[in-house]
Protein backbone atom coordinates (compact mmCIF):
# COMPACT_ATOMS: atom_id res chain seq x y z
CA UNK A 1 0.00 0.00 0.00
CA UNK A 2 0.93 3.37 -0.60
CA UNK A 3 0.88 5.91 1.76
CA UNK A 4 1.39 9.97 1.67
CA UNK A 5 2.66 11.77 4.86
CA UNK A 6 2.23 15.85 4.95
CA UNK A 7 4.64 17.40 7.48
CA UNK A 8 3.39 20.90 8.61
CA UNK A 9 5.83 22.38 11.49
CA UNK A 10 4.14 23.28 14.57
CA UNK A 11 4.43 27.06 15.50
CA UNK A 12 7.92 28.15 17.01
CA UNK A 13 9.73 25.18 15.31
CA UNK A 14 12.48 25.94 13.25
CA UNK A 15 14.07 24.24 10.64
CA UNK A 16 17.58 23.56 12.43
CA UNK A 17 15.39 21.35 14.72
CA UNK A 18 13.80 19.42 12.07
CA UNK A 19 17.00 18.92 9.99
CA UNK A 20 18.73 17.46 12.56
CA UNK A 21 16.76 15.11 13.35
CA UNK A 22 16.20 14.20 9.81
CA UNK A 23 19.45 13.43 9.48
CA UNK A 24 19.60 10.85 12.06
CA UNK A 25 16.00 9.24 10.85
CA UNK A 26 15.82 5.75 9.86
CA UNK A 27 12.39 4.47 8.23
CA UNK A 28 11.07 1.86 10.68
CA UNK A 29 10.85 -1.66 9.53
CA UNK A 30 7.92 -2.13 7.41
CA UNK A 31 8.10 1.10 5.42
CA UNK A 32 9.75 1.37 1.88
CA UNK A 33 10.84 5.27 1.87
CA UNK A 34 9.36 6.49 -2.07
CA UNK A 35 9.85 9.78 -2.26
CA UNK A 36 10.43 12.34 -0.11
CA UNK A 37 10.39 16.43 -1.30
CA UNK A 38 10.92 19.53 0.70
CA UNK A 39 8.80 22.43 -0.08
CA UNK A 40 9.84 26.03 0.62
CA UNK A 41 6.48 26.48 2.11
CA UNK A 42 5.23 25.45 5.77
CA UNK A 43 2.08 23.55 4.75
CA UNK A 44 3.17 21.01 4.81
CA UNK A 45 7.12 21.66 4.60
CA UNK A 46 7.93 17.51 3.98
CA UNK A 47 5.87 15.20 1.60
CA UNK A 48 7.00 11.70 1.88
CA UNK A 49 5.81 8.65 0.25
CA UNK A 50 6.10 5.47 1.66
CA UNK A 51 5.11 1.91 1.16
CA UNK A 52 4.11 -0.32 3.72
CA UNK A 53 1.86 -3.45 4.05
CA UNK A 54 -0.17 -1.56 6.88
CA UNK A 55 -0.85 1.26 8.68
CA UNK A 56 1.08 0.31 12.19
CA UNK A 57 4.36 1.34 10.82
CA UNK A 58 3.17 4.60 9.45
CA UNK A 59 1.55 5.68 12.83
CA UNK A 60 4.91 4.82 14.82
CA UNK A 61 6.86 7.26 12.07
CA UNK A 62 3.93 10.19 12.70
CA UNK A 63 4.51 9.71 16.60
CA UNK A 64 8.24 10.03 15.82
CA UNK A 65 7.55 13.48 14.72
CA UNK A 66 4.57 14.18 16.31
CA UNK A 67 6.47 17.00 18.48
CA UNK A 68 7.49 19.02 15.86
CA UNK A 69 4.78 18.44 13.03
CA UNK A 70 1.17 18.09 12.58
CA UNK A 71 1.47 15.33 10.15
CA UNK A 72 -1.52 13.76 8.32
CA UNK A 73 -1.04 10.31 6.35
CA UNK A 74 -3.26 9.45 3.65
CA UNK A 75 -3.59 6.57 1.99
CA UNK A 76 -2.63 6.60 -1.90
CA UNK A 77 -2.68 5.57 -5.36
CA UNK A 78 -0.24 6.12 -8.56
CA UNK A 79 -2.46 7.62 -11.28
CA UNK A 80 -2.07 4.92 -13.48
CA UNK A 81 -3.71 2.61 -10.86
CA UNK A 82 -6.53 5.25 -10.83
CA UNK A 83 -7.21 5.09 -14.22
CA UNK A 84 -7.34 1.31 -13.96
CA UNK A 85 -9.83 1.37 -11.26
CA UNK A 86 -11.69 4.01 -13.37
CA UNK A 87 -12.05 2.30 -16.28
CA UNK A 88 -13.23 -0.80 -14.37
CA UNK A 89 -15.90 1.15 -12.74
CA UNK A 90 -17.07 3.03 -15.70
CA UNK A 91 -21.07 2.08 -16.58
CA UNK A 92 -20.97 -0.10 -19.52
CA UNK A 93 -22.88 1.89 -22.06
Amino acid sequence: MLFVALYSPKPGVSPTQTLSRRMEWKPPEGIKVVAEYWLQHNNPRTIAVFEADNYAPMMATSMKWADLYDVTVVPAITGEEGLKLAKQMKPKT
